[in-house]
């Protein structure tokens, strides 16, 4: 069986010159790989106790979702700002140019549960560190936080300190 690092496409200079470009989606389109994929990121939660999955929208849904189906845990989507339809909390977060605003649903989370965070890609972790402050407002504990790929040159654990963080594939650069 091949190794996860070997279904990821890299495509240079994009979506600028210099930049590698880590695509998700020749790991999805393959099954074996999708099924590492899944497998890979669900044993880093192996020896924690979890309660709730959240995904980030919208490739953590692809991972996030099986993972809880496996888990036989429930699942929690964080979107993009407008698109849940009951009562929600938000939280905007910087990017390289502007800012973003994300969004749970406020019910989603009861005080003390324990939460896993699930998302494809750590870059910055502006967003996944929307997430957690999102989860902890509403009184759950981020106890995990897992991402199949880190770019580890933009030093986005650094925004993640004090969690637990772990990554399948880790890529030196940006």
């Amino acid at each position: 069986m091949k190794k996860i690092e070997e279904y990821v496409r890299s495509i240079p200079d994009f979506p600028e010159p210099g930049i590698i470009f880590r695509d998700v989606t020749s790991i999805l389109q393959d099954a074996d790989g999708l099924r590492l994929a899944v497998d890979s990121m669900q044993k880093c939660l192996e020896g924690t106790e979890v309660d709730v999955i959240v995904g980030m929208e919208s490739r953590g849904f692809l991972f996030g979702v099986p993972i809880a189906y496996n888990l036989n845990r429930p699942f929690v989507m964080v979107r993009k700002q407008g698109k849940l339809p009951c009562e929600t909390i938000s939280r905007t977060y910087d990017l390289e140019y502007g800012s973003a605003t994300i969004e749970i649903h406020k019910d989603a989370i009861k005080p003390g549960q324990r939460v896993a965070i699930i998302d494809d890609l750590i870059a910055t972790g502006g967003t996944v560190e929307a997430a957690a402050k999102m989860v902890e407002e509403l009184g759950g504990q981020v106890v995990k936080i897992v991402f199949l790929m880190e770019l580890a040159g933009l030093k986005g654990r650094e925004k993640l300190k004090g969690y637990d963080v772990s990554s399948v594939i880790s890529y030196p650069g940006k």
